[in-house]
C-alpha cells in the first residue's frame, strides 16, 4: 500500500480492505469474528493516533457489530468518491444508502468527546492536540473520525476501485496511469484482456 499516505487514510483503506477476494473467487471478511476483529486491530498500532489504545483490546459482538456498521458506511462512502467509476464489485449491489452512511459515520464519531491537551517542552512553542476526554476512545469512534478526516481530505480524490478479475479492493492512485491496486492485479487483468480478444477473432 501507499507509503505516503497519512494515518487517516492509511486506517480508512485497512477497514475497507478487510473485505477482500478470498483466492477462489470470493469475498472474505477478516472482521467476520471477534477474533478477527481483535487480531486485526492489534496488528495497527496508528489507531494510537486517533485515541484508541490497541494494546491489550479485545471485543465482543457488540463491538463487531458496531465496527462492522463503520466499515459498511465507509465502504458506500469509498463507492460514491470514486464516481463516476464503478465501485468495487465485493457489495456494489447492496450498498448503504450515502446518507445513511454519513449520519453512521458523524454518530459514531461523536461517541468519544475530546478535550485540547496543551504540552510546551523547554525550547519550542506550545502545541495543542485533543486527546480522548475519559482516557481511551471507543474504537468505533476512531474509525470513523478517521474515515471522516480521509473523506474531506485531498487524498479523497486519488481513491479508487480495483476492477482486476478478482478483486475487490479499493487503493489510492500513486500516478495518473495506474489503474491497478498492485502489479498483479495488473497482470490479470491484461491476461483476461489477452484471452478476451482472442476469444473474438477466434
Amino acid at each position: 500500500m501507499n507509503a505516503s499516505i497519512g494515518a487517516d487514510a492509511r486506517l480508512a483503506l485497512d477497514l475497507a480492505l478487510t473485505v477482500r477476494h478470498d483466492g477462489h473467487g470470493g469475498v472474505a471478511d477478516d472482521l467476520a469474528t471477534v477474533e478477527g476483529l481483535t487480531a486485526w486491530v492489534r496488528e495497527r498500532p496508528e489507531t494510537g493516533a486517533h485515541g484508541f489504545e490497541a494494546r491489550g483490546f479485545v471485543v465482543d459482538d457488540t463491538d463487531l457489530a458496531a465496527v462492522r456498521e463503520v466499515r459498511a458506511a465507509v465502504r458506500a462512502l469509498f463507492a460514491r468518491a470514486v464516481l463516476p467509476g464503478e465501485p468495487s464489485p465485493a457489495d456494489a449491489a447492496r450498498l448503504m444508502p450515502v446518507r445513511d452512511a454519513v449520519e453512521r459515520l458523524n454518530t459514531r464519531a461523536a461517541l468519544a468527546p475530546t478535550v485540547p491537551v496543551l504540552s510546551w517542552t523547554e525550547g519550542a512553542d506550545p502545541v495543542v492536540r485533543q486527546e480522548p476526554a475519559h482516557g481511551d476512545a471507543e474504537l468505533t469512534a476512531a474509525l470513523a473520525r478517521a474515515a471522516i478526516a480521509f473523506l474531506a481530505s485531498p487524498d479523497r480524490q486519488r481513491l479508487r476501485a480495483c476492477h482486476a478479475p478478482r478483486c475487490v479492493r479499493y487503493f489510492l492512485k500513486d500516478h495518473p496511469r495506474q489503474e491497478w491496486c498492485k502489479p498483479s492485479c495488473g497482470n490479470r487483468a491484461r491476461v483476461a484482456r489477452h484471452h478476451e480478444r482472442h476469444k473474438k477473432t477466434a
